[in-house]
């Protein structure tokens, strides 16, 4: 080989050596350009779902309410009766909750040595059911009838008490079989000879029993309505008069010191009766529709059990920025007979309808509107807002009297596209280039 080939040979194979590492460099730093360009766009698209998850909402059913929870003092039309000797103990004629007529019997107080009397009884019943079984059956067909019948109804008595839990009920049927025993014990003395030791232990018990119903006094109904054993001696305080109401400040309330949710205690000494077919809350409220409400408005009380019933404001006194308003209601009454303080659900007004966020609502010439979104298409659908929340609205689509009062035509009104439910609709829209 020439010296000059050679030379040209070795320039040759230094070009290569000096190539090959710059294309693998080249090609190192395309890649990592490239995972660095994927990873900036990962993290843009992160940010961009963080920030706005999504643009589109479906629309749904759904109910708007504007409430606040306060504290409601229960004041209700009821009379308290008691009598004379009420420190002898009481024995309910009526239970709790039972209605009454006026003049019929509530409860009764027992008599001084009632005990005593009761156990006299019993043991000369005891002594005059021995007497019966002993006697000899009477010849008259017609007095044997009764005594087959009565003793078929104390038997018949006696089988149904076991299954009573009642208190109040259980007691009348004792009374019941009292009185069948008596009836029976009667005219088995009827048929005894006079003298006989049956007879006079018949005499003897009727003594006692005139003894001991003479000195029971009964407690009769002043009114008709519910029985209510639970008196807590503010029902001639909290009562439903205007001369009542004008004395329920914010102090006067909170001085009467009572705890909120606690049950009246059952009192031992008294009953009253209570007109059921309706009552009143007062309650103290600082919040904007407070300061706006008026004598004559329709809310909603949410009561203690979850269930919402309808009620009027009657009342309403201002003390510097507080409000006492006085609440009738005339359902739920029975659930809060037991309660003088309760916590409850003030709504100032619900809506039920298509909910739709505020962010897709958008307002252009007076007119409100939404814009949908189907398959990719997008049209601008003019709605009517019914009530606006905090973060939603209630809307529905105009009728057709409601668009010619609004001057469209009749070719506007034929082609007018109506909002409805499970359409989907734009956040935040922009109205430029949406189609009508």
């Amino acid at each position: 080989m020439k010296p000059q080939e050679k030379e040209n040979l070795e320039e040759k194979q230094k070009e290569n050596k000096n190539t090959k590492p710059k294309m693998k460099f080249d090609k190192k730093v395309i890649i990592y350009i490239a995972i660095f360009l994927v990873v900036i766009y990962l993290i843009y698209t992160i940010y961009l779902l963080i920030k706005q998850p999504t643009d589109v909402f479906t629309i749904e059913e759904g109910t708007l309410y504007s409430e606040e929870t306060d504290i409601g003092y229960v004041i209700r039309d009821e009379v308290v009766i008691q009598g004379e000797n009420y420190k002898n103990g009481m024995e309910k004629i009526k239970a709790e909750g039972e209605r009454v007529a006026v003049n019929e019997a509530v409860f009764r107080y027992y008599t001084k040595n009632e005990d005593s009397l009761k156990e006299k009884i019993a043991e000369l019943d005891t002594k005059i059911q021995e007497a019966m079984q002993n006697q000899t059956q009477t010849e008259n067909g017609l007095l044997k009838a009764d005594m087959i019948s009565l003793e078929t109804q104390i038997e018949q008595k006696l089988l149904e008490i076991s299954s009573i839990n009642d208190t109040t009920k259980l007691e009348e049927y004792k009374k019941e079989i009292n009185e069948l025993i008596t009836k029976k014990a009667n005219i088995a003395g009827e048929l005894s000879p006079q003298g006989s030791y049956l007879k006079e232990l018949i005499e003897e018990r009727k003594n006692y029993e005139n003894e001991l119903n003479s000195g029971a006094e009964y407690v009769n109904s002043s009114k008709s309505g519910v029985v209510s054993y639970k008196v807590d001696g503010l029902e001639d305080v909290l009562k439903p008069t205007e001369e009542c109401f004008a004395t329920l400040t914010k102090e006067y309330l909170e001085n009467l010191d009572l705890k909120t949710g606690k049950i009246v205690p059952t009192n031992e000494e008294s009953g009253k009766i209570i007109d059921n077919t309706y009552c009143y809350i007062a309650t103290i409220s600082n919040t904007e529709e407070a300061k706006n409400a008026e004598v004559g408005d329709k809310v909603k009380v949410r009561l203690p059990s979850g269930s919402e019933v309808s009620a009027e404001i009657t009342y309403v006194l201002q003390e510097n920025d507080d409000r006492v308003l006085i609440l009738k209601i005339e359902k739920g009454v029975e659930e809060l007979i037991s309660y003088r303080k309760i916590s409850f659900d003030l709504i100032w007004w619900s809506e039920n309808g298509l909910k739709v966020p505020n962010q897709a609502i958008v307002k252009e010439n007076d007119l409100t509107y939404v814009v949908r979104n189907r398959a990719g298409y997008l049209n601008k659908l003019l709605v009517k807002v019914k009530k606006e929340g905090e973060k939603y609205s209630i809307v529905e689509p105009y009728d057709t009297e409601e668009l010619k009062e609004l001057g469209f035509s009749n070719d506007e009104i034929i082609s007018y596209r109506k909002i409805s439910l499970y359409d989907e609709v734009i956040l935040n829209p922009d109205l430029t280039n949406v189609e009508e």
